[in-house]
């Protein structure tokens, strides 16, 4: 018996880099695995794919998380693709994954660029959150997804901290808000990780790779699956007793 069987996880994001990851994990382990997705179709379909080719069952489902109705959108498009599946509007395992970046520091950042990064990686869990409490199971999990920029970051990169540090302060107050019903609430922090969009910084920035690696204890850059590792951990059983912590996972990265 895997340890997620019998579990719902929606997962956002998940159409590429780390959501993917977490996504493949938990479906490896026996969740029924609702990959979100912005506007990457295809990629989500892909999360699917292989989730479904290892065994395990999955869906996709698609919503805007920088519009004002995000949480509406992403509630109806969730409810419609779990009776489908013949299963009950309810989840066990929420992992807020989805988010933009930005490497405009305060000098440059436009404010539709401010609201959009604000938009998407602060109002966006918060209002799905809400949407969601009443179909979250006692017991269940919260798992949201911050950046190790929440505490060592630098000029080009402070408003995306600022975003992530306002998750940060939503993850300990959800903890305490929903201790009640036996539902943990932590954030995950992680490094430099090797996806699509890192790649492409480092091919376009010679010696970056060089630098962080440098900086980082363990030697190497992240992988998807390293986050997805403790993402799992932190929505099993063996994560039970912890709650409103920011967990750093970051290989050790400037310390």
């Amino acid at each position: 018996m895997s340890r997620f069987d019998a579990t719902t996880a929606l997962v956002t994001g998940a159409s590429k880099g780390i959501g993917r990851g977490i996504a493949e994990r938990l479906g490896h382990e026996g969740a029924l695995v609702v990959v979100h997705y912005g506007t990457d179709r295809e990629g989500a379909e892909e999360t699917v794919h292989t989730i479904e080719k290892e065994g395990g069952r999955a869906v996709a489902v698609g919503a805007d998380l920088s519009s004002p109705k995000a949480a509406e959108l992403l509630t109806a498009a969730l409810d419609t693709a779990l009776e489908a599946e013949g299963v009950a509007s309810e989840i066990d395992i929420l992992v807020h994954n989805a988010g933009v970046g930005s490497s405009s520091g305060v000098g440059e950042i436009t404010e539709e660029e401010y609201d959009r990064l604000f938009a998407v990686n602060v109002r966006a869990p918060l209002f799905i959150t809400q949407a969601l409490l009443p179909r979250l199971r006692d017991g269940g999990r919260i798992i949201n997804i911050s950046t190790g920029l929440t505490r060592v970051t630098t000029p080009s990169m402070l408003p995306y901290g600022m975003s992530k540090g306002a998750l940060e302060v939503f993850t300990r107050g959800m903890a305490v808000e929903l201790g009640h019903r036996g539902i943990t609430v932590n954030a995950v922090a992680p490094g430099l990780v090797s996806v699509d969009r890192t790649e492409r910084q480092m091919r376009e920035n010679p010696g970056m790779q060089e630098s962080v690696v440098g900086l980082t204890a363990l030697q190497r850059l992240g992988r998807p699956d390293d986050i997805a590792s403790v993402v799992a951990f932190l929505a099993s059983d063996d994560g039970r007793w912890i709650t409103g912590q920011l967990v750093d996972a970051t290989g050790g990265a400037r310390i």
